[in-house]
């Protein structure tokens, strides 16, 4: 649709939103103390790792904007996601480790507001558009918020995060019955797995998530070692790793059974 927002277009009711794989800083990028830094907490080749679901019929939306730059999974009005919990804010100011981004001022409000504007309303609109679209066509229609994450970041969580990270923010963005579905395929497989754990699923879940209208929403968050050889300290001369098919392969199997999954619960009869 455009040089930073891309719409893959499908006719199957399930939509994959990727907000944070994008890594441009557009012109921002003047203002960060460390373009690595700013680029760091991505998303890293969560577009590869579900480029399988087009031949599912399934409809994509992707970002290349940095999270760093604007975060298109948080509250537009600012207001914190997870109150009382260590988290990064709409602009953001810090790293997932807390480490600053700028070297100077920080965002104001009309820079934020400006942001907002630029990329943030027109990410939302795409996306909005896509669910009516599929809508109009089905009863049904599931979003997936499709996201991941190192496998460490004290700051946000203790110990290691399990493989598969499903949110529905406590049941309340999706039926019962599509959340038991693909936690079923998780805990069927090898890896670890938790239904709304630490990550329950953010703004675009709980924003769209209707499930009495048939928006039925949930977020799957990924510790990233499911498709990198991730190390244990990232450092400018290790980070992003390159995507490892090898890795993938274990939970690409797992990934598609949820896809179907989902696809099959929104086409099923109310």
């Amino acid at each position: 649709m455009s040089d930073w927002l891309h719409v893959v277009r499908g006719d199957a009711p399930l939509i994959v939103a990727m907000p944070h794989v994008g890594t441009g800083l557009a012109d921002v990028e003047p203002g960060f103390r460390s373009p690595w830094l700013a680029r760091r907490d991505a998303d890293w080749w969560v577009d590869a790792l579900y480029a399988f679901a087009r031949d599912l019929g399934v409809t994509l939306i992707w970002s290349s904007i940095s999270r760093s730059v604007i975060d298109l999974n948080r509250d537009p009005s600012g207001a914190s996601l997870y109150p009382g919990q260590a988290t990064t804010e709409l602009c953001p100011t810090t790293t997932f480790d807390g480490e600053p981004l700028y070297a100077g001022a920080i965002p104001d409000e009309a820079e934020i507001a400006r942001r907002r504007a630029r990329w943030f309303a027109p990410y939302h609109a795409a996306l909005a558009g896509e669910i009516e679209r599929l809508h109009a066509r089905h009863s049904r229609v599931v979003l997936y918020d499709a996201h991941s994450i190192r496998s460490h970041v004290p700051r946000l969580f203790e110990g290691e995060l399990p493989q598969f990270n499903i949110g529905t923010n406590g049941g309340v963005t999706c039926d019962p019955a599509l959340a038991s579905a693909v936690e079923a395929i998780c805990a069927a497989s090898d890896e670890s797995h938790v239904l709304d754990g630490r990550f329950r699923g953010g703004w675009t879940t709980r924003h769209y998530g209707r499930p009495d209208r048939g928006i039925h929403a949930i977020q799957m968050e990924l510790a990233i070692r499911g498709y990198m050889d991730e190390p244990e300290t990232p450092t400018e001369a290790n980070w992003p790793p390159a995507f490892d098919p090898a890795r993938a392969n274990r939970i690409a199997p797992v990934l598609t059974e949820i896809m179907k999954a989902c696809i099959a619960f929104a086409t099923q009869k109310a």
